[in-house]
């Protein structure tokens, strides 16, 4: 699941008519089944279908709600979307509401036909998941032998239908000295982009505890993607890393820089958790999510419209006030560009408003 730039979209207002914040992203779960066994899966997913899913009729009502919450990029994901038969619809639906639209398959079901549906019916862009440079290392996170090869091919497939794509990295200590190779593996297959996602240890993922990265290292990767940034003209985003937009101020302060979109791009202008405060997770079911490693209901969208939920929902308010959140993150001077990651909180804590448990820095206002 990613949170991407895209290119156009998501431009609308900053602010509702009623001062809510407007939604800038949408990651739409819209089914759960898959037909890998990645071992980080946030939803311990399964190939066989699951009860509840929304039918198309209620798919097209929820995007009939969007454009109501601003102009958000809207991201297609699963489980393994491509699995859901009429993916190829919902997504020229939502392209006719003059929605971006984003699919993040895994890329082994995408064939030279379904890459040309994939941008006929509007996707701008795909996100792919490579979590190693070879298919041992890939292949044994996945839990499918063949998935690296198959992944591969259907990134050449997206290629050959002029369909720009992005790749995903989920860091882990197995896989964090290997990054320049995975890097070199994005730029030979030509990615738009390569996004590095911090392990959250929800789901399947809750069993990798020896896979978490410590505080420590977690800091030392992100003043690396720092300063590796600086070496291509490839789109690199820290995602589920919220620490990275305190670390990017902080080092460019001392480098003499401002941050700004002249200087530092989208990074500029996005904030670390976004969870509630411009990104929104919808599951297969139409539960409404701070984002999809944080399982809080905060409604449904068959029972309330979705933008009575985004504007009314009592946690969506909480990660909108700074006053409620504990521990350092509540009186960090970094705050309002980083908010620590809630999820993580969440699962290593018990508190989805505890402070981030992976965080080192220590705030002035507590020194």
């Amino acid at each position: 699941m990613a949170h991407p730039h895209y290119g156009r979209g998501g431009q609308g207002p900053h602010v509702l008519e009623d001062g809510s914040p407007a939604c800038r992203l949408i990651a739409w779960e819209i089914t759960r089944s898959c037909n890998l066994a990645c071992r980080h899966c946030r939803a311990e997913a399964h190939e066989a279908p699951y009860p509840g899913e929304l039918t198309t009729m209620q798919a097209r009502a929820l995007i009939d709600a969007f454009p109501e919450v601003g102009r958000p990029i809207i991201i297609f994901t699963g489980g393994e979307p491509m699995l859901r038969p009429d993916v190829y619809e919902l997504v020229a639906y939502a392209h006719g509401k003059g929605l971006t639209c984003a699919l993040s398959p895994n890329g082994t079901l995408i064939d030279a036909n379904n890459a040309g549906k994939i941008k006929s019916a509007g996707v701008d862009r795909c996100s792919i998941s490579i979590d190693g440079p070879d298919a041992a290392s890939h292949d044994a996170f996945r839990g499918v032998p063949g998935a690296f090869e198959s992944s591969v091919r259907g990134i050449e497939h997206l290629k050959d239908a002029g369909l720009p794509f992005q790749i995903n990295t989920t860091v882990t200590k197995d896989n964090l000295g290997r990054f320049r190779q995975i890097f070199n593996l994005c730029r030979r297959l030509g990615a738009a982009a390569w996004h590095i996602f911090l392990l959250v240890p929800m789901g399947r993922a809750a069993r990798l505890a020896d896979q978490v990265i410590s505080a420590r290292e977690y800091e030392d990767v992100l003043h690396w993607f720092y300063e590796f940034r600086k070496t291509t003209d490839m789109h690199l985003k820290a995602t589920c890393a919220p620490h990275y937009y305190r670390i990017l101020r902080q080092r460019a302060h001392a480098e003499g820089l401002r941050v700004t979109p002249e200087t530092f791009g989208m990074d500029a202008l996005t904030r670390g958790c976004l969870g509630g405060t411009g990104f929104c997770f919808i599951s297969h079911t139409g539960q409404a999510q701070p984002c999809g490693y944080l399982t809080l209901d905060c409604g449904n969208v068959l029972h309330t419209p979705f933008p009575r939920i985004w504007r009314e929902s009592a946690c969506f308010r909480q990660f909108r006030d700074q006053s409620q959140y504990k521990g350092k993150c509540g009186i960090c001077e970094f705050h309002k560009v980083c908010g620590g990651c809630r999820a993580r909180a969440y699962s290593l804590n018990g508190d989805h408003m505890a402070e981030e448990p992976l965080c080192s820095y220590r705030p002035r206002a507590g020194s």
